[in-house]
This record gives C-alpha cells, sequence and structure tokens, in this order.
C-alpha cells in the first residue's frame, strides 16, 4: 500500500505545530488526488455500530468495513485487489458519510451513492445485487434470496455472500435473517444486526412524519 507522506526537512517542522502539519497533509492529498495519485480513498467515520472504514474508487463507494473486520485488514485487501495507491482522502468520502449519518438519525431510507462492485464478482454479485429488493424495515429469509436469484437452491450460498458483502449498511445484508425469523450471524456482529434492524422497524413511517410537521 502506497504511503504519502510530507518531505522529512518538511516533518520535522511541522511535528510541533499539528495545524500545520493538518494544513500540509491536506495539501498533498489535494495535489496526490489532482495529480491523479489516488485509486482508493478512505476515511473512517463514528457511527452507533462502532467505527466504519469507508473506501471509495472513481467509480464509486468500494467497501464498507466494521472495526470488528479490521480497518487494516480491509485496507490490506483494497491494496490488493484495486491498487496499492491508497491514501486516507476524505473528501472523496464526504456523500457517504452524510448520508450513512442520516440512516442512523432515522432520516434515510434508502441510499444514493455510486457503488463499485468490483470486489464481488458471480454468484456473490447476483446475490448483492437482489438485497436493496428487501425494502426498508422489513426482512427475508436467506431462502427468500435464493429464490430470488438464478439458483433458487442455493441458500448456504448466500449466506457466504453476506458474510462476504464489501458494501454492508448501504446493500442491506442486515436484512436476511434465518427461516424462523432469528436474525442469524452478520459481518459486524450479533449485537450490530440487532441496533441495525431495532432501528428500521423503529423508524417512523411517512405517514408518522407528516402528522408530526402537520403536512398531509
Amino acid at each position: 500500500m502506497t504511503e504519502l507522506k510530507l518531505p522529512p526537512e518538511l516533518a520535522a517542522v511541522a511535528v510541533a505545530e499539528p495545524d500545520v502539519l493538518a494544513r500540509l497533509n491536506a495539501a498533498l492529498v489535494r495535489a496526490a488526488a489532482a495529480d491523479g495519485l489516488v485509486d482508493v480513498a478512505y476515511r473512517v467515520v463514528d457511527s452507533p455500530v462502532g467505527q466504519l472504514l469507508l473506501a471509495g474508487t472513481e467509480a464509486g463507494l468500494v467497501r464498507v468495513a466494521f472495526a470488528s473486520e479490521g480497518h487494516d485488514a480491509a485496507l490490506e485487501q483494497l491494496s490488493a485487489a484495486v491498487s496499492p495507491r491508497v491514501l486516507r482522502a476524505p473528501a472523496r468520502l464526504d456523500a457517504a458519510a452524510r448520508e450513512l449519518e442520516e440512516y442512523f438519525a432515522g432520516r434515510r431510507q434508502l441510499f444514493d451513492l455510486p457503488l463499485d462492485f468490483r470486489l464481488a464478482s458471480g454468484f456473490r454479485r447476483e446475490v448483492l445485487d437482489h438485497l436493496p429488493e428487501i425494502g426498508y424495515g422489513h426482512t427475508a429469509s436467506y431462502a427468500a434470496v435464493a429464490a430470488m436469484t438464478s439458483s433458487p437452491r442455493a441458500v448456504r450460498a448466500v449466506g457466504t455472500a453476506c458474510a462476504r458483502n464489501p458494501l454492508p449498511l448501504v446493500v442491506p445484508c442486515h436484512r436476511v435473517v434465518r427461516s424462523d425469523g432469528s436474525q442469524g450471524a452478520y459481518l459486524g456482529g450479533t449485537e450490530a444486526k440487532a441496533l441495525l434492524l431495532a432501528l428500521e422497524a423503529n423508524a417512523p413511517t411517512p405517514t408518522d412524519a407528516r402528522a408530526a410537521t402537520g403536512h398531509f
């Protein structure tokens, strides 16, 4: 993974001046982006399910990683699978960060972001394409999701696709549950899945929102 750093002579001057160092780093990031040297930009945001790593290419959001997955491991994966030119460049992820904040605040039910699915292929990609068909606040069993695909008996493979979803939250694998209604496993942990399902179950309906504002 490529690391862009300040020249030693500048770093030595800036180390005692955190604000100066931040400005210099920001300038370095802008220059790298302007010169087309950033293939994968990333940032880390706080959320009710812990810190999330967001990574994006020029094509769109390519990775959302929970802390439990290991952010360093996720960055190494991106470096190997996409490009070694990976840089902390938050601005490219501003829209993703804003939409996730709105989602966790209950103000957003659909994400409107360009997505880069290059980390998923074949049947895994097919499964991910169908997951947004499970509406906000609803769930579907692994078997029901398999029935949406070209391989309706591939229930176990649906579970694998969900477990390896490179874009959790935005591509809602948390809405896939066991056939008996229990929530099942989740790559962000069972507590995170429970929180997300509860968040969506308790969100105000459009009718509630209109009643709250007095607009019908």
